[in-house]
């Protein structure tokens, strides 16, 4: 007797759930005892099986606001590019895919998430597939495979093409993560979601997530550059200036090798670590960190955005906070005339209006006589 060609819904649905419950008693196997017993293709019950249990599309997972995480197969920190040799951060296409792309000074071409994450998944399926755990009856996908690359491999390099790949292999693949990094990943995720309503027991929870992580000497790692970021923040709200200076020199230090200098993260640490430095009073040290910033602001936004402008109006403040009143008059009237041309009628305006006539009223109360040279 030929199978129909359609079936209800509600009957694939139940023999896909037929065969998750027949896997938690027998691992192999379960799918050709399901088509027996329900007299069905095995093929059929297969193609039914993976349809359900793969993967969402690839795709950019933003929130309503715009602001919701990415998801991507391969490990930020391992993708690089083959001609300037600088780390690959994730961007969106016009068509709101996902890309990888290197900074405006290369001349390459965004490439896209999807064929990367094939490519480097079938590799990983043909050279070491012992590093994915599979069932014999229900190949591995490639792009799942792509999902341990960090475990085998230590460099992606991109060529013209999502296809002209080289990978660097591991000499020992690391082992899968354990339940105490998994337990870290779950402490951090409440943390995030305790830090507004409940930031003591958010901070108590990243300290717990980063027991044993010295960091002055902690490794990069992707859940302790997220737990730093968070307590560095924590830290700050409560006036804990040296645990917030400590915490966000590691967040710096991680998320710059992890992401590159001017992903979101690696500026928003860096961001952090002036802010820290300047409420300590180290003025000198905050200068260079928010220039540093200004540079790569400048480079991965524009020089004439918003952002930009507003750490060049800071940098202005620390200067005029070291002594140099005269140097942070000029960059803060240059600043305010460049953001009100560029950005008419934002608030921001006002304030370095007001921050520049305070160190101007400042001056004539002490008497400055500020000379050239």
């Amino acid at each position: 007797m030929p199978f129909p060609r359609r079936y209800p819904p509600d009957l694939v649905d139940a023999v896909v759930q037929r065969v998750a419950d027949a896997r938690t008693v027998k691992a192999y196997g379960a799918v050709t005892a399901v088509a027996r017993q329900l007299d069905l293709d095995p093929r059929l019950v297969q193609k039914w099986v993976n349809k359900a249990t793969a993967p969402p599309p690839l795709q950019a997972e933003r929130a309503a606001d715009g602001t919701g995480p990415w998801k991507t197969y391969l490990s930020p920190g391992l993708m690089y590019c083959k001609f300037c040799h600088h780390p690959l951060t994730h961007a969106e296409t016009a068509d709101a895919a996902q890309a990888y792309r290197c900074g405006e000074e290369c001349w390459r071409p965004p490439v896209d998430v999807v064929v990367i994450a094939d490519h480097v998944g079938r590799a990983i399926l043909r050279h070491a597939p012992r590093i994915v755990a599979a069932s014999a009856e229900t190949p591995t996908p490639p792009h799942l495979a792509a999902m341990h690359a960090h475990r085998i491999l230590t460099r992606v390099t991109v060529g013209a093409t999502a296809r002209d790949i080289t990978l660097t292999w591991r000499a020992v693949p690391l082992s899968s993560p354990s339940r105490w990094e998994t337990e870290r990943a779950q402490r951090v995720a409440a943390a995030r979601a305790l830090a507004l309503g409940d930031p003591l027991r958010a901070r108590q929870l990243l300290h717990d997530s980063l027991t044993g992580i010295d960091p002055a000497t902690g490794q990069p790692h992707l859940v302790h550059a997220e737990a730093a970021i968070l307590l560095t923040e924590l830290h700050l709200r409560f006036g804990q200036l040296d645990a917030a200076i400590a915490w966000a020199g590691y967040a710096h230090y991680s998320t710059d090798h992890l992401y590159g200098s001017t992903d979101r993260r690696s500026l928003h640490a860096l961001h952090l670590f002036a802010a820290a430095h300047r409420s300590a009073g180290h003025h000198q040290r905050a200068y260079h960190l928010y220039r540093r910033l200004g540079e790569h602001l400048a480079s991965s936004d524009d020089p004439r955005g918003h952002r930009t402008l507003a750490v060049h109006a800071i940098t202005a403040l620390v200067l005029h906070d070291l002594g140099h009143c005269q140097a942070a008059r000029n960059l803060l009237a240059d600043t305010i005339a460049t953001h009100r041309r560029e950005h008419p009628g934002h608030p921001a305006t006002a304030r370095m209006s007001h921050h520049l006539a305070r160190i101007w009223q400042e001056c004539a109360t002490k008497s400055h006589h500020h000379e050239d040279g």
